[in-house]
């Protein structure tokens, strides 16, 4: 299977690994002296079940890289754009799509029942590009544990105890295609999951993301010194409660034992990515993480006080810094 990692950073190069491990073809899209390592000395990957040296192709141009099975796009979402203007090459009308990132997919509102149904989330995809470029047909869901750094160029260092990538169709089918992909990831020695409803398994992670990921821009810190503070842990039960309760008024059952999701961050000295991203001069994922959930909590009318000041808070810190 000819399968393209479309951002082959942190995320997308143990992805890209873990592909190649389970038997793909696998080339990366990726760019700069990371690309420019990858191409001379492949991706070496250093992970939890040991170190891995993986010969891949890479490029910067996809269109030299001709037709391909299966994308999976890891970039962050300022660089949605290029993906749309980009990928068409790789693309046959069945080419799935797996939109493995952070955030509010861009195609989140495709297919919903109700009010929201076919809601475009403007911020997210600018004048509909991916919609047009990729439509909902090749498009598929997913989310990623893997907390992950580039170290050097094209050398990766995982620090999750245990990586999991789970996938899925965005109308909730068992579909032949997202349990062939899920089953290629657990090949190459992490967890791939395909599951129904991979709304759901966004919202688990988000609900995380939105008190984590803020507490961490502001305070400029990993989750195991910001949870420390009193006051922060507080914030952070009220700010994931308010997470919940957009999900559940979406019509999901997330996860809402924000206990044990403060608890398994607290153990954690990796900076999340959108803190890095900070700290680099890389432009913010603001829009997916923090701002699309509390567009859709207007949408549904529900309150979310808390998150509203944290986000409020990171857009002008985000600002400041000339990255939003």
């Amino acid at each position: 299977m000819r399968v393209c990692v479309y951002g082959a950073g942190a995320i997308g190069g143990h992805l890209a690994a873990r592909l190649a491990r389970g038997g793909a073809d696998v080339s990366v899209i990726a760019r700069g002296p990371h690309l420019a390592a990858i191409q001379a000395n492949g991706l070496t990957v250093h992970a939890v079940d040991g170190t891995h040296r993986i010969a891949v192709r890479a490029t910067d141009d996809p269109a030299s890289l001709g037709v391909q099975d299966a994308v999976f796009v890891t970039v962050k979402a300022p660089a949605l754009g290029t993906v749309a203007a980009g990928i068409g090459p790789m693309l046959a009308p069945d080419t799935p799509v797996a939109f493995v990132m952070n955030g509010i997919p861009w195609w989140y509102c495709l297919g919903l029942r109700g009010a929201l149904d076919g809601q475009r989330l403007a911020r997210i995809d600018p004048g509909d590009a991916l919609f047009r470029a990729i439509g909902p047909g090749r498009t598929m869901g997913g989310v990623v544990y893997s907390a992950s750094a580039v170290i050097a160029p094209g050398v990766i260092e995982v620090e999750q105890p245990k990586s999991r990538v789970v996938l899925g169709e965005i109308d909730g089918a068992m579909s032949d295609r997202v349990t062939a992909l899920a089953g290629l990831i657990t090949a190459g020695g992490i967890s791939g999951e395909a599951v129904a409803n991979i709304r759901t398994e966004i919202w688990n992670k988000l609900i995380g993301n939105l008190a984590g990921g803020t507490l961490a821009v502001l305070s400029g810190s990993a989750p195991k010194t910001a949870y420390t503070e009193g006051a922060a842990h507080a914030a952070s039960l009220r700010a994931m409660g308010e997470a919940a309760a957009i999900a559940q008024a979406l019509g999901l059952q997330p996860t809402t034992n924000h206990e044990a999701r403060i608890k398994n961050q607290s153990a954690m000295d990796h900076k999340p990515s959108i803190l890095q991203d900070l700290e680099l001069g890389r432009p913010m994922e603001i829009d997916g993480i923090f701002d699309a959930p509390l567009a859709l909590a207007r949408l549904v009318g529900v309150a979310t006080p808390t998150l509203d000041l944290l986000v409020a808070l990171c857009k002008l810190r985000a600002r400041a810094a000339g990255l939003y």
